[in-house]
């Protein structure tokens, strides 16, 4: 895998070569898993430092005490020198835009339509509609 990392980063991808930054954060779900890479985000390369963005204190800390194994993952996948030190920082995740159409009162729905016979459902209307009146 290293050969290939190196090759990747000779690479010229629309006339740029591929930096460490963008391997390194396409890496990152390979390195940690679908699981961790669901709550995790590789945000940046800070020199040798990958910085990644997780949810909250909780998944800092086990991410932290994982650290070493998540490196060797890591150095695996991309090569040995590309990422040194692994950081986590906390990044709520933001709140998905509610639909336009929640905003919009729904029309009230006619009690009427769910009786079959429609002998029985004129007489209900009728009947609601005196009783409304």
């Amino acid at each position: 895998m290293e050969i290939a990392s190196k090759l990747i980063r000779g690479l010229r991808v629309g006339g740029e070569t591929v930096s460490d930054e963008q391997l390194a954060c396409a890496a990152w779900p390979r390195s940690v898993g679908n699981y961790t890479a669901r709550h995790t985000r590789a945000a940046r390369m800070v020199r040798e430092r990958l910085v990644v963005e997780v949810e909250d204190a909780v998944w800092q800390k086990q991410l932290f005490t994982l650290r070493r194994s998540i490196l060797l993952a890591l150095e695996k996948n991309l090569g040995r020198g590309v990422v040194q030190d692994v950081e986590f920082r906390i990044v709520p995740r933001r709140i998905e835009a509610q639909r336009a159409t929640a905003a919009v009162p729904a029309m009230p729905l006619d009690d009427a339509e769910d009786i079959a016979d429609p002998v029985l459902r004129s007489i209900y209307r009728a009947s609601r509609k005196r009783a409304l009146a």
